[in-house]
């Protein structure tokens, strides 16, 4: 297998193992808040909400030492280890105790930072800057079909069910621990690169893959990417991407965990609220692969830059935000159990309901493969760390979503979605723009 083949072999098992993770993490996400509020009848006194708050708290802490981790313990195994985490999370709903699921979401956080700081650094090792964008669009759409698998499970398995009962909520994490289990150990399969090297390069393989290189050496390389991370912190650019950054971890939480909560509280969708929380995770992930699919693609025919599909993402954004806001009881986000029968300025539309999962999705992956790719391209020598930084501003703001969710109505959180999602627009457009100029004038893009 030729080195190129290789690489794009490894970005291949990457998204397809992030795929099976992520069918059992994001679906039990989209529908713990509504399980969870049926178990608290019982003696179970968690909040989703409350524990999403706490798992993206943790995880942008945790970002700030988790390029150490990666470089002293080596990508495949900080990933195979964090999705061993990952599926422990989702195993405590198989008979969930208030004392074990927040303590999972510690858990999960920590392990979170580690995964996606080796996935940003493992993307980038198997990318040049001819085919990070094709790269970050397969890989792209291949996490995002998880979205699809298992919200479809959810459809037709609660179509007609207003009540989650303990054998279907058995049934459902047992699955879904089965399959996070598959996906950790798809990462043995991405394959070492050293053989692939060209004479005299760098050894930048020894980042993502490890080595067998004494313990000092790997302490000086993680206290080295601790620096980095710190350096890299506190520059002008990193600055400007981070308010565009802050925007994905609000509307992350949004499509992730308010927006189904919102659908399945709505008693004028009568007995198929529960199942549409599925069918919304599936239009979800249907925007996110199409997005992913068509700018991976498209990434090498573009003339206008990555401009062009941001400006793209949040007017997406801004049409699902306005029908939401006129679809959708303001109290939505925090019904309680019984739901609402609230109507906002319309009739609510299953039809409408729907159509906003797939913008959503579909701006979602605008946002997302534009941040992948101009960070790659332009940390190609710091990607642990230039990585790690996105994922601890997102999860930040994914935290703080989260938690405001608890008692914010509809209508305030949109609002806050879209002065956010403004200002990083603008500021993601400022980046991208000195970006081409350096690059028209011959620079050195990673220099930025």
């Amino acid at each position: 297998m030729s080195p190129e083949s290789k690489k794009l072999f490894n970005v291949l098992i990457l998204g397809i193992s992030f795929m099976f993770i992520f069918t059992a993490f994001q679906t039990c996400g989209n529908i713990a808040q509504t399980v969870i509020t049926n178990l608290n009848s019982t003696d179970f006194h968690g909040s989703g909400y409350t524990s999403m708050s706490i798992i993206y708290g943790v995880f942008s802490a945790s970002n700030l030492i988790s390029p150490s981790v990666v470089a002293l313990v080596g990508p495949q195994l900080s990933m195979f280890i964090s999705g061993i985490f990952y599926s422990l999370y989702i195993a405590v709903f198989i008979q969930p105790s208030t004392w074990s699921f927040y303590t999972a979401s510690v858990f999960i956080g920590i392990a979170a930072a580690v995964l996606w700081t080796a996935q940003g650094n493992c993307l980038t090792i198997n990318s040049d800057e001819n085919t990070i964008g094709r790269n970050s669009g397969v890989f792209w759409a291949l996490l995002q079909s998880s979205l699809f698998f298992g919200n479809l499970y959810i459809y037709f398995a609660w179509q007609g069910k207003t009540y989650i009962s303990e054998s279907d909520r058995r049934t459902v994490f047992i699955a879904l621990t089965v399959i996070s289990l598959v996906g950790t150990v798809l990462f043995f399969l991405i394959r070492k690169q050293e053989d692939t090297k060209a004479p005299g390069e760098e050894d930048s393989t020894n980042e993502i893959l490890g080595d067998s290189s004494s313990a000092r050496n790997k302490l000086t390389r993680a206290v080295d990417a601790f620096k980095r991370s710190i350096r890299l912190s506190f520059t002008k650019e990193i600055l400007l991407l981070s308010v565009t950054t802050a925007y994905t971890g609000l509307e992350l939480t949004f499509f992730s965990g308010v927006y189904g909560t919102c659908i399945g509280a709505v008693n004028r969708f009568g007995t198929e609220e529960k199942s549409l929380i599925g069918l919304s995770g599936i239009f979800i992930g249907v925007g996110e692969i199409l997005g992913g699919g068509i700018f991976g693609l498209l990434s090498k025919r573009s003339r206008f830059g990555r401009n062009p599909v941001v400006m793209l993402g949040i007017v997406v954004h801004f049409i699902a935000f306005y029908l939401i806001f006129v679809n959708m009881p303001s109290n939505a986000p925090v019904a309680p159990m019984e739901g609402t029968d609230d109507v906002a300025y319309m009739i609510p539309s299953k039809e409408v309901a729907i159509f906003c999962s797939f913008l959503l999705g579909l701006g979602d992956s605008c946002f997302n493969t534009q941040l992948l790719s101009i960070l790659g391209f332009l940390y190609s020598e710091d990607s642990a760390p230039a990585f790690a930084i996105f994922k601890f501003v997102q999860s930040i703001c994914a935290a703080v979503a989260y938690f405001y969710s608890n008692y914010f109505l509809l209508q305030w959180q949109l609002l806050i979605m879209v002065v956010v999602g403004f200002f990083g627009t603008i500021t993601f457009f400022a980046v991208e723009w000195k970006a081409a100029a350096l690059l028209a004038r011959g620079s050195d893009y990673s220099s930025i």
